[in-house]
């Protein structure tokens, strides 16, 4: 992690825990927004004005948050607009790491980003990144922003003919993503993670609670979780959904039921990767390779030939 601007151990997936050992997850450190003309958003400073080519997306393919923003991406039409980066599945000592390939800025690790855009950071380098190019700096590292504001943030330069997040449901995908993050979402990482019996159980609970009633939910044959319209909260669903029986059914011990045995669910996650661009969004490889290279949790490095059912 950093401290002070300077790399000062090796990476490790736990970072702070709650007084039971449950896993608690950083806060995210740049929360500005780019918008049509620059004004301020809902939190951090003015400046980024949305222009083509000004910014960089730094992503993990095995990152659930960081795969949010590329499906708003390439949802939105934005692939011209703005430019991607994509760090090595495993995670070294140093965090994320760039191939030979990756536009990086000449840095070798994300953590190098980070320093960057603040000499003096301290915390884990964590993705996705969205990096302003013209000020040199971090405008925003959180998923549920960046998602956002590539939704409505980049005006006349995005495709409006599919919003993530209309006005007359913004209520009903508020109260879903709240109650679906951290029981499901981060759910399986607080499962996965927990350094107590007791925080496993509890997380484990919770993150096959909500499974249980997001089948009822899609049972009644509706194509998404708000009816025929599918929107950001279909997005950070599908995410969690798609990693689930590849890494967190066996790593992080949610092992009661995969999604494969729930039909509804199953069927849903199928109807989100049949839409254009999403399945382009979603390496397999990528996800077992990265998830099985947590030291913490799997020290041999193996990576397993399974599962029979892979989504994609």
């Amino acid at each position: 992690m950093l401290r002070n601007g300077k790399w000062v151990a090796e990476w490790q997936p736990v970072q702070a825990k709650d007084e039971k050992g449950g896993f608690v997850r950083q806060t995210s450190s740049f929360r500005s927004w780019v918008t049509p003309e620059g004004n301020a958003g809902p939190t951090g400073e003015g400046g980024f004005k949305a222009e083509p080519g000004r910014y960089h997306l730094y992503v993990a393919l095995i990152c659930p948050w960081a795969s949010r923003t590329l499906i708003g991406r390439r949802l939105k039409g934005l692939e011209d607009a703005i430019s991607v980066s994509v760090v090595e599945p495993e995670l070294s000592d140093q965090g994320w790491r760039f191939g030979d390939l990756a536009e990086a800025e000449g840095a070798s690790y994300m953590h190098e980003i980070y320093t960057r855009a603040d000499p003096t950071i301290s915390g884990r380098a964590t993705v996705p990144v969205l990096w302003d190019k013209t000020r040199g700096t971090i405008v925003n590292n959180e998923s549920a922003d960046i998602l956002r504001m590539l939704n409505s943030g980049f005006g006349e330069l995005a495709d409006d003919s599919i919003d993530l997040y209309p006005a007359d449901l913004r209520e009903e995908i508020d109260a879903l993503n709240e109650r679906i993050y951290p029981s499901l979402n981060n759910g399986v990482y607080r499962t996965g993670f927990a350094t107590t019996q007791v925080a496993y159980e509890e997380a484990f609970c919770d993150v096959f609670a909500m499974l249980d009633e997001l089948e009822r939910r899609l049972a009644d044959g509706r194509e998404f979780l708000l009816g025929d319209r599918f929107t950001e909260a279909d997005v950070r669903l599908f995410v969690t959904l798609v990693r689930f029986d590849v890494a967190y059914h066996g790593l992080f011990k949610c092992n009661l039921r995969r999604i494969a045995d729930y039909p509804a669910l199953s069927r849903y996650q199928e109807r989100i990767l049949a839409i254009p661009g999403v399945r382009d969004t979603v390496s397999i490889d990528h996800i077992k390779r990265g998830y099985y290279s947590i030291k913490a949790l799997n020290p041999t490095g193996i990576v397993p030939v399974g599962p029979e059912r892979a989504p994609v």
